[in-house]
């Protein structure tokens, strides 16, 4: 297990420079970020000048790239175009869309987990029927479209919810936006639990259990469960980054000042220090996620071992 671990560490470099790059050089396409800075009228030749030696930018775009990486190890990722240093805005953001994960996490573990294990022990009845065709609605309705209908029914017709989440953003607030993120997740996750137990329980070792005489429960939890949620961790795993990533429309809804919002912003103002620097942080998120699913499948199926 642990010159696995050395391995799959060692592997994740060569793709983290390489997902960085990647998104170095997208970045650095979008536009002229000086030109932002002026407003709407030009800035001169000599200011616009003296702005891209103060942040780096009349440099080879190679060696621009060098410079942030070597910054980066140590702990530095730059200096926003307002002179606000990158880590104080991760500071104030990613505990904010941290804790939004949380709850559109459990959401999916323990509503989608749920439901697929309760439509897979079930196949072809209605309520199988039922929550397919709810899983496929929610697929098919875009997020945006969801948290505008739930902020305007809950938030501004019944009064439930505040419509607006407060800065400090405590979990009590976060319920409704978790779920509103979390929901095309959830479907996806309730349909692979489905399909996954409907699948295994025709396996020898479920039949196995049942002819042994134990318990419907022990039969579905130690043996079914376990072994049907492989395809589901690795969704959830590879989800996890996505979700932090991906939360611009539903901070937007709910003005969630956390990562998606500072993307948003420095996306619109051609931050490209801010940019790079929340999106290097979400890489690291994504690869340490993964690795933590390939050791969790041993947890979950003995049958599997690490060379």
């Amino acid at each position: 297990m642990g010159r696995y671990v050395v391995r799959r560490l060692l592997q994740m470099v060569p793709v983290f420079v390489g997902a960085t790059l990647l998104i170095f050089l997208m970045v650095n396409v979008m536009g002229d970020p000086i030109a932002g800075l002026c407003g709407e009228r030009q800035c001169d030749a000599a200011t616009a000048a003296q702005l891209r030696r103060e942040f780096g930018l009349d440099q080879p775009l190679w060696q621009q790239y060098a410079t942030y990486m070597g910054n980066v190890f140590t702990g530095d990722f730059g200096t926003a175009f307002n002179g606000q240093p990158v880590t104080e805005l991760m500071a104030a953001a990613f505990p904010v869309t941290v804790r939004l994960t949380i709850v559109a996490i459990l959401f999916e573990l323990v509503v989608g987990i749920s439901l697929g294990v309760l439509t897979g022990l079930s196949r072809g009845r209605p309520v199988d029927t039922g929550v397919l065709l709810l899983t496929l609605v929610v697929i098919s309705v875009p997020t945006f479209v969801t948290g505008l209908v739930l902020q305007l029914l809950l938030g501004v017709e019944w009064g439930w919810i505040k419509p607006s989440v407060s800065p400090e953003a405590p979990f009590g607030e976060l319920i409704v936006p978790g779920l509103v993120l979390a929901s095309v997740s959830l479907a996806y996750v309730t349909r692979l639990t489905r399909t996954s137990i409907a699948e295994n329980r025709r396996s020898d070792y479920v039949r196995t259990a049942v002819a042994k005489g134990l318990p419907r429960r022990r039969v579905i939890v130690r043996h079914l469960l376990r072994t049907s949620l492989i395809p589901v961790v690795t969704f959830i795993g590879t989800d996890i980054g996505a979700l932090m990533g991906g939360a611009i429309v539903t901070e937007r809804i709910f003005n969630i000042h956390g990562v998606g919002f500072q993307l948003y912003q420095g996306i619109l103002r051609q931050n490209t220090q801010t940019v790079v620097g929340f999106v290097t942080v979400l890489v690291l998120v994504f690869l340490v996620a993964n690795l933590l699913v390939d050791l969790l499948y041993a947890v979950l199926d003995p049958r599997i071992r690490y060379a």
